[in-house]
């Protein structure tokens, strides 16, 4: 049974101070994540900035990660776009780089049908013999993969999981009802982790991992544990810097929290801004009741 394991980090992108991609960063920050909770890294996801980034950029990232990792942990690239046939390319040169699997997002602001979105998915799988994630993000992309189309995708040899971050707790019980034991289902809202376990998830796509990676494997392995006392008192502690890491546009306030710890990630690309410092203050207010600074 294939397993990218339970805390996969949706990786920031580091720049450097004049927002190029500073790759020897982004290497030591996907060992450091491998350190400190995850099982594996996304790579150029939209919490890596992805639309801001070149094709050549996401193509050395790819490459940078992997060598950097090794097999310490799973490397899952972020190939998805609203353009099937970039995508299909995409694919198929990360495959090239010796990735271990890729993300797709579902088309965003075109608004394909259920079948144009199952045309597209199926078409970039075919192209492919790396396992596929797809992923579903509504509150972005304008059109959410139905409980219909997911399942038909599911019968797709390599389309393997499901990065579910609509916030409906009811389609997500209905996708596990409806699709293979096997078929794995991930958190895309590190404050739905618990509760999507509860209903057959297998773990997270995480933001928050990058702060509280350990916390958050020890809040799945307790809950895994039958300790789910102890896994509801780890989600409730956590639960002020999972609101906090949201209250701009992602990944800022990610990006602050691991400059503030000395892990250096750089600023954002535009159309994104830095954090305001009202905003910096909350983060220091929560990082402080977690006692991380």
């Amino acid at each position: 049974m294939l397993n990218f394991g339970e805390v996969l980090t949706a990786m920031v992108t580091p720049f450097d101070a004049n927002l190029q991609v500073d790759y020897e960063a982004a290497g030591n920050l996907a060992n450091y994540l491998l350190d400190n909770g995850s099982d594996g890294i996304v790579v150029c996801g939209t919490t890596g900035e992805s639309p801001t980034l070149t094709e050549q950029e996401k193509l050395k990232l790819f490459r940078v990660v992997v060598e950097a990792v090794g097999q310490r942990g799973k490397v899952i690239a972020g190939t998805g776009s609203y353009n099937t046939a970039e995508t299909i390319h995409l694919t198929k040169e990360a495959e090239k780089i010796g990735v271990d699997g890729v993300m797709l997002v579902a088309p965003y602001y075109n608004k394909p049908s259920q079948d144009g979105l199952y045309a597209h998915f199926a078409a970039v799988a075919a192209a492919t013999s790396l396992p596929v994630i797809i992923y579903n993000i509504p509150g972005r992309t304008s059109i959410n993969v139905s409980v219909a189309t997911l399942v038909k995708l599911a019968e797709i040899k390599n389309i393997v999981a499901v990065k579910e971050a609509t916030g409906n707790l009811f389609q997500i019980s209905q996708i596990r009802q409806s699709t293979p034991a096997d078929f794995l289902i991930y958190s895309g809202d590190d404050a739905l982790t618990l509760p999507i376990l509860s209903i057959g998830g297998a773990g997270v796509i995480s933001v928050s991992s990058h702060v509280v990676g350990k916390q958050m494997k020890e809040m799945i392995t307790a809950y895994q544990k039958g300790e789910v006392a102890k896994a509801a008192q780890l989600n409730a502690t956590l639960g002020p810097l999972f609101r906090t890491l949201f209250i701009t546009a992602n990944p800022t306030m990610v990006k602050a929290a691991c400059n503030r710890l000395g892990v250096k990630v750089g600023g954002l690309r535009l159309p994104l801004l830095e954090a305001k410092p009202e905003e910096v203050a909350i983060l220091e207010k929560v990082l402080q009741q977690l006692e991380l600074v």
